[in-house]
């Protein structure tokens, strides 16, 4: 192959790469500006039928996470939450473990009775809550949200228990 083809290939594959990496950085911070800075007014349902309103939270440290039972860093997350709620409830934490819409409500319902979830767990059957969070798609997504509404923590992927921890007991003067 003449030297003058192989630079041009060369050049090629570099222009692309660079193209291809400024489109993901684009949609990533398109996803950034997505997820608002405070909590929005929602209202959960929860598998056990009840409705909880975020904005009746207000004054409290609250914890949503959304999740799926065919996650496996969310499933891997639970002892975890469950540690955060037995350690900070007494305190005035909240926990709303929000499903993700296409998790089957009955697979929901017989992980949280299997693992005697204490913490509410919610269905988010039409995204609505997924959405009103920034857009979730990738989970596990954790909110801290403190208790003036604002978000203390975000996080895409498994949270750091030591982090949230530092983050609660700051917020909980525990």
């Amino acid at each position: 192959m003449p030297e003058q083809f192989r630079a041009t290939i060369v050049n090629t594959r570099s222009i692309l790469a660079a193209s291809v990496l400024l489109v993901l950085a684009s949609i990533s911070l398109v996803a950034i500006n997505r997820v608002p800075t405070r909590a929005p007014d929602v209202t959960f349902s929860t598998i056990n039928g009840k409705k909880i309103n975020l904005k009746e939270l207000s004054g409290k440290p609250v914890i949503v996470t959304f999740w799926a039972t065919d996650c496996p860093a969310c499933i891997k997350e639970i002892p975890d939450l469950i540690d955060l709620y037995r350690q900070y409830h007494k305190l005035g934490l909240e926990i709303i473990a929000v499903a993700m819409y296409y998790d089957p409500p009955n697979h929901v319902i017989a992980l949280t009775e299997d693992l005697k979830l204490p913490y509410h767990v919610a269905l988010d059957l039409a995204a609505e809550q997924a959405r009103a969070f920034g857009d979730v798609q990738l989970i596990p997504s954790t909110f801290l949200i403190n208790p003036d509404g604002s978000f203390a923590l975000k996080k895409t992927g498994a949270f750091d228990p030591a982090e949230i921890k530092n983050h609660i007991e700051t917020l909980t003067k525990g």
